[in-house]
């Protein structure tokens, strides 16, 4: 048992690398997913061209291939991250892409006549997006986003094909050792069902916040 014991150990560590990169995989695709999908709806055919072909881009190739670009091949053009740097990075933009059509959709499903209220009371463009647009439209975004914080949540488990210590490569390490694969994967099997029952959890709980925000700024 104090054998099994420590190898736990191991797997919880793994998972503390997997809630990192969770979190901040999370935090950059939701910068990107407002940066592109906002930039889709811009005035201007050079941001809507930029941010149509990031996101174009980022859906249309793999996640593996996008990874192993920014380890091993940003390094000839001068930039070395971490593998933690790294994962964060192409699992960020990977998610951030399709975060941006969300973003972008629940603009466009916000009543026209929310902005010919603003237009009315004689709001500038960007009043009208940050006062009113955009808080009736996160409520439309939230379960998406959750969707797909969950499958960034899933999709950490690529970096350890760059030798990251999250608990897929820790399991691997295990099963390695001990000669058991049931119990290792079984044990992240879980933890990996829990963790996306907290987002699952944490994202209701900011549904019914901003639902009711929301009740107060509708005209």
């Amino acid at each position: 048992m104090s054998v099994w014991s420590g190898y736990l150990t191991l797997i919880l560590q793994g998972a503390l690398v997997t809630l990192q990169l969770t979190v901040m995989g999370s935090a950059l695709a939701l910068v990107m997913a407002f940066l592109a999908g906002l930039g889709r709806l811009s005035r201007f055919f050079a941001v809507r061209a930029l941010a149509t072909a990031y996101i174009e881009f980022f859906r249309g190739t793999s996640i593996f291939v996008q990874l192993f670009w920014v380890y091993f091949v940003l390094p000839f053009a001068g930039v070395t991250l971490t593998p933690l740097q790294a994962g964060v990075l192409a699992l960020g933009l990977n998610v951030g892409a399709y975060g941006a059509e969300v973003v972008r959709g629940a603009v466009k499903a916000v009543g026209r006549e929310q902005s010919e209220a603003c237009v009315a009371l004689n709001l500038s463009r960007y009043q009208r997006m940050r006062h009113v647009i955009l808080p009736q439209a996160l409520p439309l975004m939230l379960p998406t986003f959750c969707n797909n914080a969950i499958e960034l949540l899933k999709g950490t488990a690529v970096v350890s094909l760059i030798s990251l210590t999250d608990m897929t490569f820790q399991a691997q390490v295990v099963r390695a050792q001990t000669g058991n694969t049931l119990v290792p994967f079984a044990t992240i099997l879980i933890l990996y069902f829990l963790m996306a029952l907290a987002i699952s959890a944490a994202m209701r709980w900011l549904e019914r916040r901003m639902a009711r925000a929301v009740d107060g700024i509708r005209t």
